[in-house]
């Protein structure tokens, strides 16, 4: 009796861990995960104490928000002595729905406003500042490039792989990817996304998503190595620029051309400053030059009028 209750025993161990383990977040590996007492799995984000739809992807803010909690509190798949780029990361302020507040602020009572993909598209200024609307990052284009390869890619064949990944990886909709051109080894993706229904996923946060997993940083739980495929062989990143267009211009963009401008003109009134300086001075010296050439011709005609 006592062997049979001690195999009940480990296989009821065995389920109850297997469950366990299946508790997780596929496109979150920063989510904190408990079953109830019925076996549902549920899902919440410890940095924005916010519950995480873990069939799509988790929105921008949130991530960022959780990259900035110390790692006692999130769970960490990052490779031993591993270095990650902070440039640009900040604790942000969300909305509910996850996403960015028009205006972020950081400790330092430093305000700035940001478009819907979180980044900054303003002049920093105190808490006075004022951030009438959440603009939105309508257009965003990637550029990146490829190690050589044995093979040689089609232009359509590297369209339909890289389509296939952003659908089946990041969940987003073809009709989002408005091109994609292939000069090898450089390949261009824009993605255009006018209005988004709430059930689809937004194009900025495929981007991070997307660059996260080039960085080899991946957001996903698997943190499994990005692999893109096509027709069977590997197309090996090697660099990735992302670029965000607005709907609305930056409007810190004309103050910088202003400065510039007045940059260009106070160099161009200088350089024309300088150069009719010059040709002054050298009227100036060939002027003289040309008195004492004729106050010599005169003394020499006076002087032989005398003899």
């Amino acid at each position: 009796m006592e062997p049979l209750f001690g195999v009940v025993l480990g296989l009821i161990l065995a389920v109850a861990s297997a469950a366990h383990d299946s508790c997780t977040c596929a496109t979150n590996k920063w989510a904190v995960c408990a079953q109830d007492s019925p076996g549902n799995c549920t899902c919440r984000l410890a940095a924005a104490d916010h519950p995480v739809d873990c069939s799509t992807l988790t929105a921008k803010c949130f991530l960022l928000k959780a990259e900035m909690q110390p790692p006692k509190e999130k769970r960490l798949w990052r490779p031993p002595h591993g270095l990650s780029d902070s440039d640009g990361i900040y604790n942000p302020d969300c909305e509910d729905s996850g996403a960015f507040k028009a205006r972020q602020c950081n400790q330092s009572s430093t305000c700035w406003c940001v478009n819907t993909a979180g980044l900054r598209r303003t002049e920093k200024g105190d808490r006075s500042l004022s951030c009438s609307e959440l603009v939105r990052t309508r257009w965003i284009y990637i550029e990146l490039t490829h190690h050589r390869s044995p093979r040689t890619f089609s232009a359509p064949d590297v369209a339909k792989a890289l389509t296939q990944l952003f659908e089946s990886r990041y969940k987003l909709h073809p009709k989002y990817i408005a091109a994609i051109k292939y000069d090898p080894p450089l390949i261009q993706i824009r993605l255009d996304q006018n209005k988004k229904p709430r059930w689809d996923v937004d194009i900025a946060d495929v981007a991070y998503y997307f660059e996260k997993d080039v960085n080899n940083d991946s957001v996903f739980h698997s943190n499994s190595k990005l692999t893109v495929s096509v027709n069977g062989d590997a197309l090996a990143i090697e660099k990735l620029w992302i670029y965000y267009v607005d709907e609305k211009p930056p409007q810190f963009c004309m103050k910088q051309l202003a400065a510039g401008i007045s940059a260009v003109v106070t160099v161009v009134v200088l350089t024309a400053g300088i150069g009719i300086t010059v040709l002054l001075i050298l009227r100036w010296l060939h002027t003289r030059k040309y008195k004492k050439f004729e106050c010599k011709e005169m003394k020499e005609i006076k002087a032989s009028s005398l003899e």
